[in-house]
């Protein structure tokens, strides 16, 4: 269906259809026409922006991988500051976090049976380490976590008591994430199953959507009072060659090294800036992104893309501010977190500093650079029609307001974690992740996978949101329980 086209005129010349008051008396709903043509503005200036492709360009290729508590993570604050002031925001800071943090050493793993060959692995994020020496051990093949899950727990009775097990959990590939989503307590969780049936040691299929022979990490957990074994990842082909070999009845076993320190002690830090309101100032609309990134790539997708876009956003409507003299009621606040890979310190942190000011709003880029291609919300019921009012500010960008779960939004984890823990009302601008999951957590999450007409696409959609959820007439708040 061709959508047709948003006309600034008609836009401003009479209330929208759906900020109609829904019973007789109510005042109407809207924004004002001189803030929907600031958003227009906005949006449009943000299409043409190269700001976005410039700051993650020098995040990538001037800081590079940006582990909490790794060299590149003081780097990542000192570039963000000095960006961030060199957009012209204000009340630039730092705000330090004592965190314990994991840091990975050397890994290999490799069949030796029915066939030496070596594996492309990545150790997964906390894993403790092997002994000394490694550990060889028969293969017990899982297709699936819920498989696992399902093998009994009678002590020496699942096939997995004395084994490596093997999780063959496949990545399906979507536009929304959802396939991840599914696949990724093979991840997370396959640990704590896996040791609760006496295992060895964890193998997963890497969670990924490539075909390519690298291996994505990724944060696993432990659970209290149970033991702790060491856990990677294997490429997709590795993967593959496994299941063909054990489809054809053959007795996998495996042997692997795996280094890594867990609790060591570091000071990290949330980076924040702002764009002070005027008559709401105290109210906070809330961008975020997450500073941080995995060792193995330089981090331009995740989260390079969404510090670079969220920042860029802040930086427009600042100068347009500069421009104009038309500046937010309500005060934006950029706000990249640390650590978010690897044990969220960065949201948690900023929950216990920032949990008496009211928030507007709180929302997060962190799901690559593809285009933002729908608008949902959680917001107050009372509030949709100005989220619609949003929506059609946004529609030429080919961004829809979709009916389906149009108020169940996810916007981000940090923010989630922030929406959760407070019942802050919350925003998610969508964006296609098709191919994200091809280099997620991965060496291939580098600069080439970018589209700069992309980027600046999720500036403009960015700038745009915000500014009129600054100006909104209605304070926003969660939706019911």
């Amino acid at each position: 269906m061709q959508r047709r086209p948003l006309l600034a005129a008609g836009l401003l010349a009479a209330p929208l259809a759906w900020a109609q008051p829904e019973a007789a008396g109510t005042p109407p709903l809207a924004f004002r026409p001189e803030d929907l043509a600031h958003a227009a503005r906005l949006r449009d200036a943000g299409l043409a922006d190269g700001e976005a492709w410039r700051l993650v360009q020098q995040l990538c290729n001037d800081v590079g991988p940006r582990a909490a508590g790794s060299p590149g993570d003081p780097r990542a604050v000192a570039w963000a500051l000095k960006s961030l002031r060199g957009l012209q925001l204000e009340q630039v800071r730092a705000d330090p976090i004592e965190v314990r943090v994991w840091q990975r050493g050397p890994a290999s793993a490799r069949l030796v049976a029915p066939v030496a060959e070596t594996l492309v692995m990545a150790a997964l994020g906390n894993s403790v380490a092997a002994p000394e020496g490694g550990i060889e051990g028969e293969v017990a093949v899982y297709p699936d976590f819920a498989a696992l899950k399902a093998d009994t727990l009678e002590p020496g009775k699942s096939r997995a008591h004395g084994r490596i097990v093997f999780i063959d959990q496949r990545t399906e590939r979507t536009r929304d994430g959802r396939g991840y989503g599914a696949a990724v307590p093979a991840r997370s969780q396959g640990a704590i199953e896996a040791a609760k049936r006496g295992a060895l040691a964890l193998a997963i299929r890497s969670i990924g959507t490539n075909h390519e022979r690298i291996a994505h990490t990724g944060a696993m957990r432990y659970e209290l009072g149970q033991p702790q074994i060491p856990a990677f990842a294997v490429s997709g082909p590795d993967a593959d060659r496994m299941a063909s070999l054990h489809a054809g009845g053959a007795r996998l076993r495996m042997q692997f090294t795996l280094n890594a320190r867990s609790g060591v002690e570091v000071v990290t830090h949330n980076v924040i800036a702002e764009l002070p309101g005027t008559d709401l100032a105290d109210e906070i609309v809330l961008l975020s992104a997450h500073l941080d990134s995995w060792d193995l790539g330089v981090g331009a997708l995740d989260d390079g893309a969404g510090v670079a876009i969220v920042s860029a956003a802040a930086g427009l409507m600042q100068r347009l501010a500069a421009q104009t003299g038309q500046r937010p009621r309500r005060t934006v606040r950029v706000v990249l977190f640390a650590n978010e890979e690897n044990g969220f310190d960065g949201a948690l942190d900023y929950s216990r500093r920032y949990q008496h000011q009211p928030h507007q709003l709180v929302s997060e880029s962190d799901f690559g650079a593809g285009k933002v291609w729908a608008l949902r919300s959680r917001v107050q019921p009372q509030a949709l029609p100005l989220m619609g009012a949003i929506a059609q500010v946004l529609a030429p960008l080919g961004v829809g307001w979709p009916e389906a779960g149009r108020n169940e939004g996810t916007p981000g984890p940090d923010a989630a974690l922030l929406m959760r823990r407070h019942r802050w009302p919350a925003l998610q601008l969508a964006q296609n992740g098709t191919n994200y999951f091809d280099v997620h957590h991965t060496v291939h999450d580098t600069l080439d996978r970018i589209v700069p007409a992309e980027l600046a696409q999720n500036v403009a959609c960015w700038a745009a949101t915000a500014w009129l959820v600054a100006q909104s007439p209605l304070r926003l708040t969660a939706p019911p329980a």
